[in-house]
């Protein structure tokens, strides 16, 4: 009796309405830190037809134009005309802007010199929450399979239609790979496919599924993975005309299993985008992809799931929880006593170690924010593996 078994992750293009609402949130984030490093950025982006709203909560010495950062990107995204029902040029944006609370600052500041780095590690996290980071050695870029070829998916139809490849799409689409795994744990083929893309109303549904499949799905899933038993959804519903905000109401942090690990491994409760380092749901988050992705190329397990919480105001997390699921030969205890010798969970030194006070933020939005090689991201270096082994060989 087999004990494979399917495990499904999504995807959505840089066109869907909640990737455009965390576009946005993220470009006037990093419009802000181009200016002003120290800034305290918590911006929440709605998208409907014709109307962007921008509110939140901001405290900078910096001035930027929202208006011009808005437009630009949504047609940059791809909404630059009426012929897909949303445009950069003529939507309204309405903003609401208010200064960050009084009370959560006094629990968060402290001294920054004038180039933006910490004077004193010891600031607090902006906020209480759980926070988790996953590393699988399934693939190259230490992500599950799933998710990976979602994502890629996304990236190859945002490809194909700004290059004219398939001139007719317009910029909304969701994939979803659902994959056969072994009772190890190994991946062994992809079973199904989902894609649905929005298109032009005189494009029919056969032309669709003829030019997706051709220049999106062949090139992006390896051919060893599929067999005569994968199924294949193009646009199932049969017709996807109305797409975007037009179709969609999108709001910032509603796509946190894309943003993370495509529901593989458990994400916290908090979005990404829009928030700058000191929110520990961001920051954290990228701590902990960084150490799980660091002790899984050191050896330490296959797979590693790492949970880690914090209290407003405090420096040091409340908890360190490693999950190596069975499959390590060190104990738990061992693990987080190398973990707590190699690395720094306090917030500021999480951002001196990341390098997070730059204007990095707005690619991330769209994608994911793991395991993407076409973005240098100091959460992905591996430069801590032999410091790993070290201490573990030493413990």
């Amino acid at each position: 009796m087999s004990n494979n078994y399917l495990f499904s992750s999504e995807s959505v293009s840089i066109g869907h309405p909640d990737k455009i609402a965390d576009q946005i949130a993220d470009t006037i984030l990093d419009g802000i830190l181009i200016q002003d490093p120290t800034a305290r950025v918590a911006c929440e982006v709605t998208v409907s037809t014709g109307l962007v709203l921008v509110v939140g909560e901001i405290s900078t010495s910096a001035f930027v134009d929202i208006q011009s950062l808005v437009r630009s990107k949504i047609k940059e995204i791809g909404y630059k005309d009426k012929k897909f029902g949303f445009d950069g040029d003529t939507c309204a944006i309405l903003t609401a802007i208010d200064e960050q609370s009084g009370d959560i600052a006094q629990g968060v500041d402290d001294p920054f010199d004038s180039k933006g780095g910490s004077d004193d590690l010891s600031i607090g996290a902006g906020d209480q929450g759980v926070m988790f980071g996953f590393a699988s050695n399934e693939t190259e870029s230490y992500m599950p399979l799933g998710v990976v070829l979602a994502q890629n998916l996304m990236k190859k139809a945002k490809e194909v239609r700004e290059k004219g490849e398939i001139p007719y799409l317009g910029p909304d689409a969701k994939s979803q790979v659902t994959i056969e795994y072994d009772e190890f744990d190994r991946p062994q083929r992809v079973d199904a496919i989902v894609l649905s893309t929005q298109h032009l109303a005189e494009i029919g549904l056969d032309q669709v599924k003829k030019d997706v499949l051709e220049y999106i799905v062949k090139p992006v899933i390896p051919a060893n993975l599929i067999d005569e038993k994968t199924k294949f959804y193009i646009n199932p519903t049969g017709r996807f005309v109305l797409g975007g905000p037009q179709a969609d109401t999108g709001q910032t942090g509603r796509k946190i299993m894309v943003d993370s690990y495509g529901a593989y491994a458990r994400s916290g409760g908090g979005a990404f985008s829009g928030k700058d380092a000191t929110k520990v749901d961001r920051s954290a988050a990228y701590m902990a992809r960084y150490v799980a992705k660091n002790l899984v190329a050191a050896g330490v397990a296959p797979k590693i799931q790492l949970q880690v919480s914090y209290a407003i105001g405090l420096e040091k997390p409340l908890s360190l929880n490693v999950d190596t699921f069975g499959q390590s030969k060190y104990s738990n205890e061992e693990i987080v006593d190398v973990i707590n010798k190699v690395f720094d969970f306090r917030p500021g030194a999480i951002i001196k170690t990341l390098d997070l006070r730059r204007p990095i933020y707005a690619p991330l939005a769209a994608f994911g924010h793991f395991g993407r090689d076409d973005l240098d991201l100091t959460w992905e270096k591996l430069d801590k593996v032999s410091e790993i082994k070290k201490n573990l060989y030493n413990s």
